[in-house]
């Protein structure tokens, strides 16, 4: 189990996530598909080079869930009981085929639960940077994670 406890989190703490990924053009046109997202700029090489970017688009939805799953193995493994939601999401920057990805997350609040003495609610600040340390996207992630077993 490499996911950290609800008594294991400070505030403030600030992992640097190990996994990088580089995006590669399966990655983006299945996602695509799978998630029926017709977008040209996603799927069609002329469309993408129309536009202002000049080349495909990675589906931002790939994008956030990269970034939350590169952050799973150092966080929620084995402690997860549920996410409970994802706020203020933003994507500054794009993302390309051929772009390496890596995550970085911060302990922004921690909350006993009320209703689950057994449990607590973190709150995460994940980034995503690519290649250049550029943030691409960012997001709060709040989850129900068990305490320490006693």
């Amino acid at each position: 189990m490499a996911g950290r406890y609800f008594d294991d989190w400070n505030l403030g703490d600030r992992i640097s996530h190990e996994i990088h990924r580089t995006v590669t053009e399966t990655d983006n046109l299945m996602f695509t598909l799978m998630t029926h997202n017709p977008q040209p700029l996603h799927l069609d090489v002329e469309a993408a080079k129309a536009s202002e970017f000049s080349q495909i688009l990675v589906n931002g939805t790939f994008t956030f869930s990269l970034m939350v799953g590169l952050s799973v193995g150092d966080t929620t493994l084995g402690t997860l009981i549920a996410n409970l939601g994802y706020d203020k999401l933003v994507m500054p920057k794009p993302v390309f085929i051929g772009d390496t990805m890596r995550a970085e997350t911060e302990i922004v609040d921690l909350r006993e639960s009320r209703s689950r003495p057994t449990a607590g609610i973190v709150t995460f600040q994940h980034e995503l940077f690519n290649q250049r340390s550029e943030l691409v996207c960012q997001c709060l992630r709040s989850a129900l994670v068990s305490r320490r077993p006693q």
